[in-house]
């Protein structure tokens, strides 16, 4: 990474951030720009923060101005996060945020090398899937909607960026599920801190983790080899959804595959976690994907296998009993309101 400007879109999610900062640690990189919406919680280090939406055109001045050889696309988001906003936010940061990177990285011929965190969710989740997804494999049901809609969307438009810019370096890593002691809210790390973990009644699905170390040195490894393709990123090894909550000691509800949606609203509205669809699915299908290739022809080497990373992502979660109480006081306060707003409705009405 010889005398490198590298941008980082995203870095108001602390993996962005952790990214951002440790490419700025290295040697051979002259300096990181680090950009978002909304300016990073702690420490930046090195790098040089600019507040900016990659919705607007106006990143192709900042990739010109800033004369920028590498990109890191770290905001592709299942989750608000801190730019909060719904699904609509979510939908224009994801997409229209990417084509007016990928239209920048286009325009500017400094432009060598393009790394795209994508995910193992394009593939979704099926009664039809194969045993393990290979890279070329297609989706047996296509998103048609929500995140995984998304992020296949997104990918068709770096391989047309790849079409017409033969010269850069594209890379996408389809990531697993990223879990570790200092993983922020995601779908499945808050499900997986839930003090009951509701399950899909006569499903085990399979599971693949990420650590979040591993991920920020796979970012690392592509941009150092320069290696343009597709590849799957995944720790070695699968556990079903029962070895799973057994190695994190947690309690489970099976309950039938409707339920589980129905929960969905209640468990909102305690800020416990979000029910979306492709969640209900992978939770009731699972998915493995294979990382032959990420072996092979990138060259990289997780650190932790699945177990591993799960087992330290155990480490922070709270005692079952503190997190149970916390639950159903607040379940509690709920009900009461909703009972109080009941009790006033006829005299409103009167």
């Amino acid at each position: 990474m010889a005398g490198r400007v590298v941008l980082v879109t995203g870095v108001s999610r602390d993996l962005g951030r952790k990214f951002a900062v440790a490419a700025a640690e290295h040697p051979n990189v002259e300096r990181v720009i680090g950009v978002d919406v909304v300016p990073p919680r702690g420490d930046v280090g090195g790098v040089t923060f600019v507040r900016a939406d990659i919705r607007n055109p106006v990143i192709a001045k900042v990739i010109a101005r800033e004369d920028v050889d590498t990109v890191v696309h770290m905001s592709i988001i299942s989750t608000p996060g801190p730019v909060g906003g719904g699904r609509t936010t979510m939908k224009e940061l994801n997409v229209i945020g990417t084509m007016q990177l990928l239209a920048a990285c286009q325009k500017a011929e400094s432009v060598r090398n393009l790394v795209v965190k994508s995910t193992t969710m394009v593939y979704g989740a099926s009664h039809r899937d194969p045993a393990m997804f290979t890279e070329d494999m297609e989706p047996r049901h296509t998103p048609r909607s929500g995140y995984g809609k998304d992020v296949s969307e997104i990918e068709g438009y770096v391989r047309g960026l790849a079409r017409r810019r033969p010269d850069i370096n594209v890379t996408v890593l389809r990531c697993a599920n990223v879990i570790g002691p200092r993983v922020g809210a995601s779908p499945i790390t808050s499900y997986l801190r839930m003090p009951v973990i509701p399950t899909v009644l006569g499903f085990d699905p399979r599971m693949q983790f990420l650590h979040e170390t591993d991920l920020l040195n796979a970012l690392g490894h592509a941009i150092r080899a320069e290696r343009p393709g597709t590849y799957n990123i995944a720790g070695p090894g699968l556990l079903n959804l029962s070895q799973v909550t057994r190695r994190l000691a947690r309690p489970t509800l099976p309950m039938p595959g409707f339920a589980i949606g129905g929960i969905g609203n209640a468990l909102r509205s305690v800020r416990l976690t979000d029910f979306s669809p492709e969640l209900r699915a992978y939770l009731t299908f699972g998915r493995g994907v294979d990382t032959a290739r990420m072996r092979e022809q990138l060259g990289f080497e997780p650190v932790y296998s699945t177990a591993e990373a799960l087992d330290d992502f155990a480490t922070t979660l709270d005692p079952v009993e503190h997190r149970l109480d916390g639950v159903l006081a607040s379940l509690e306060g709920r009900l009461e309101g909703h009972d109080r707003r009941t009790d006033r409705r006829p005299e409103a009405i009167g």
